[in-house]
């Protein structure tokens, strides 16, 4: 990750990208998805492109934003800027 002060760490199965000790990502790499943390807005848009390749988490975690992403069919200008968009909610959130 490129993003300032990002750290990587397990987070069960999976692999946690984290800013200010808070996820903003997670890779689960055998199954060829993340998980992100969006805004309830920026949720809906995304999901709005394509939703067999951005939707909300299938529980109570997508009603807070969390996003699947399905990395086989994601395009490299969408995927970036939706980490980015993730990455800027949780670093600016308060500690």
């Amino acid at each position: 990750m490129t993003f300032p002060s990002v750290t990587e760490q397990p987070h069960f199965e999976k692999t946690s990208f984290r800013v200010n000790k808070k996820i903003f990502a997670t890779l689960a790499e055998e199954q060829k998805t993340a998980v992100i943390k969006l805004s309830e807005k920026e949720q809906s848009v995304f999901c709005a492109f394509d939703p067999a390749v951005l939707y909300p988490v299938p529980n109570k975690w997508g009603k807070q934003g969390w996003t699947m992403i399905n990395l086989k069919t994601v395009k490299t200008a969408m995927l970036k800027d939706a980490l980015t968009i993730s990455y800027n909610e949780v670093s600016s959130t308060k500690k």
